[in-house]
């Protein structure tokens, strides 16, 4: 007998056209009337940006000793808040580029703001390595490589070289695939605005698009292209960011799984920031029909996946440090777990591994507000897990007159808050002035959601 079909269910509700689509979408955008919540949140987030500028105004003003850097720990808040930046920003790239080169249509409903949020993190995570120079005017250039009359060059054996090039690179590849891919519906906009300057400002940014089939031809040709140039940055960048610390010889850094096992964390906290920003979405414009509970389930399953990998990763640091017999090696992770931070080590494992295997549950994986909570705690994991790697392999130097505890002060707090609230600030103006939601690839999915008397 033969086995039944497996039901693939719609990845948009039923009954909408081609026009609901459209118009839906649009309305966001093109409204008059500003919903109230926008301006709330919008206001959270600017009053948070004002105090990221206040501490960078001072930090400028007096330097890097505000914060809480000291000998042995010289890396701080601002290497721990910038890999974990760079890691929000992978799971946009993931799912733009290799979700659209494996043809899978799920990714259609988030990949516009998935890509935003990649671009959001990369200008977040870029602000600390210039920030942690304290005089950026004085240095920042010579990250740079020009001709100079002094014949003075970066130099390029060291991994923060690389991460400039890398990152550089990963925000403009990002940026170009992101803004063609908006060009259709930035001409959408333009032809549905009844403002003359909304129109003209629209039309400018459209660059002439007038859906032709020249148009379209010259369309997917780009976007496949930058697609497959995006592809092996969502590897190269956190491989290379994870350089950072496996280049070096100190104990806990100095490990061959970085590279892997830093490409999955960043794409575990990705998925996290993608439905952090997902699921209030679609519950604040109705968007149920288009972010639907596959949406959600999918990525649960891809954050489920990547967090088993992540939980591979802390088996194998651990194991190594035992089975090399390296004195060093052993002590650093016993301090690890049972020194003064070892609350932070229990705690990452908790929110990293604990917590997400209940999503094993599909009755807890489709649970919104569940899926919400889970999505806050492995975000904050993850930055315990740059904490951890970043402090505790610091702070137990090899001579124990070197020894000493680092604490973030007011400055490092409200430098990483002012962060979220830059990300927050940026994100809030983008749903309003910018099509959250791809027009044109919900479109190309309404014949799939019509039902099937209606086909006929």
């Amino acid at each position: 007998m033969a086995s039944p079909e497996r039901v693939v269910h719609p990845v948009i509700g039923p009954g909408h056209t081609f026009a609901s689509v459209t118009d839906k979408i649009s309305s966001i955008v093109l409204t008059t009337k500003t919903p109230i919540g926008w301006f709330l949140g919008f206001g959270v987030a600017f009053s948070l940006l004002m105090v990221f500028l206040a501490t960078v105004s001072y930090l400028l003003l007096k330097g890097v000793g505000i914060w809480g850097v000291n000998i042995p720990v010289g890396w701080g808040f601002a290497i721990i808040c910038f890999v974990w930046w760079i890691g929000i920003g992978h799971a946009g790239t993931l799912i733009s580029a290799i979700l659209l080169l494996l043809r899978q249509q799920w990714r259609t409903s988030i990949n516009r703001f998935a890509e935003a949020m990649t671009l959001f993190a990369v200008a977040c995570a870029g602000m600390f390595p210039i920030l942690h120079m304290g005089r950026p005017w004085v240095g920042a250039y010579w990250l740079f490589p020009y001709p100079n009359t002094m014949g003075l060059w970066p130099n390029f054996r060291s991994p923060l070289i690389w991460d400039v090039f890398a990152v550089s690179t990963y925000a403009t590849v990002s940026l170009l695939f992101w803004y063609v891919g908006l060009i259709p519906d930035l001409a959408t906009l333009r032809d549905r605005a009844t403002n003359r300057l909304v129109k003209i400002v629209y039309g400018f940014f459209a660059v002439g698009w007038r859906g032709s089939a020249r148009h379209w031809s010259n369309y997917e040709m780009a976007y496949l292209i930058l697609a497959g140039l995006s592809t092996p940055l969502v590897l190269s960048v956190h491989t290379v960011v994870s350089f950072d610390f496996a280049v070096g010889v100190v104990p806990g850094w100095h490990a061959t799984i970085f590279p892997p096992y830093f490409v999955a964390g960043a794409i575990y906290a990705g998925f996290a920031m993608v439905l952090t920003l997902a699921i209030p979405l679609r519950k604040a414009y109705g968007l149920e029909d288009f972010i639907t509970m596959r949406h959600l389930e999918n990525m649960a399953k891809v954050m489920l996946a990547t967090s088993l990998i992540v939980a591979y990763g802390y088996g194998v640091e651990a194991f190594m440090a035992w089975y090399s017999g390296n004195t060093y090696e052993r002590f650093m992770m016993w301090n690890r777990m049972m020194g003064p931070y070892g609350w932070s080590y229990w705690l990452l494992i908790f929110c990293n591994v604990g917590v997400i295997n209940t999503l094993w549950s599909k009755r807890l994986r489709t649970n919104t507000v569940y899926l919400f909570v889970v999505s806050l705690v492995v975000g904050v994991g993850m930055w315990l897990e740059r904490f951890v790697i970043v402090v505790t392999s610091l702070h137990r130097d090899f001579l124990p007159s070197s020894w000493g505890n680092y604490r973030g002060t007011l400055y490092d707090w409200s430098m990483f808050i002012g962060t979220i609230g830059l990300f927050l600030t940026l994100f809030f103006l983008f749903i309003r002035f910018l099509p959250t939601i791809s027009i044109f690839e919900m479109r190309t999915l309404v014949p799939a959601a019509q039902p099937e008397e209606e086909k006929a």
